[in-house]
């Protein structure tokens, strides 16, 4: 997995809505794993409002990520994340190299970080991995994971954990159903 499309998961995973854990429980918290992923300087201190703005971002990300794995993109959760980016004053800059980069025109630290996020995006769209991105089928998990099949049908996180689970419901479903259309014998 390219590192871009690494960094992207990591950072939609800092959750994991089947457990109900999250890493990112206070302003500190988040500045830890920024600092522990490169995209914080040590020392800098993030608030309250920050964290709000980052936990927004990933729980759009997780949605957009849905519409990866063939399903619909939640309007809504689109739409509030479409209103936290449109907050983050970014500008579009080439570099020495002529690529384009991502930057902020305020010296918020959370922006920072928010604008390599993105820039990590367009890095993934790029080389083709943004779209193997994909949140978990099963309702519960919604874990994001990299879909290396040749044909990018991943569907589960895991086929041995979520997909097994699923295609056992599905069959015990059938099979239930299969008994209940059987005509009792008299």
């Amino acid at each position: 997995m390219p590192p871009a499309a690494r960094l992207l998961r990591d950072f939609i995973n800092s959750a994991e809505p089947q457990t109900g854990t999250d890493t990112f429980t206070s302003p500190t918290a988040l500045a830890a794993w920024c600092r522990g992923h490169g995209l914080l300087p040590r020392g800098t201190v993030l608030t309250q409002e920050d964290l709000t703005v980052a936990i927004t971002v990933r729980e759009g990300l997780r949605a957009v990520l849905q519409s990866h794995a063939g399903h619909e993109t939640p309007v809504a959760e689109l739409s509030v994340l479409n209103e936290a980016l449109d907050r983050i004053p970014l500008r579009a800059s080439f570099d020495g190299a002529a690529v384009l980069r991502l930057r902020v025109g305020d010296e918020r630290p959370l922006y920072a970080v928010i604008a390599a996020l993105l820039d990590t995006i367009r890095e993934s769209a790029k080389d083709g991995s943004w779209d193997r991105l994909k949140v978990c089928a099963k309702d519960s998990c919604r874990w994001a994971f990299y879909d290396g099949s040749r044909n990018r049908s991943g569907r589960w996180c895991s086929m041995a954990g979520c997909g097994n689970q699923i295609k056992m419901q599905r069959a015990h479903a059938r099979t239930r159903q299969a008994a209940s259309k059987k005509e009792p014998e008299n």
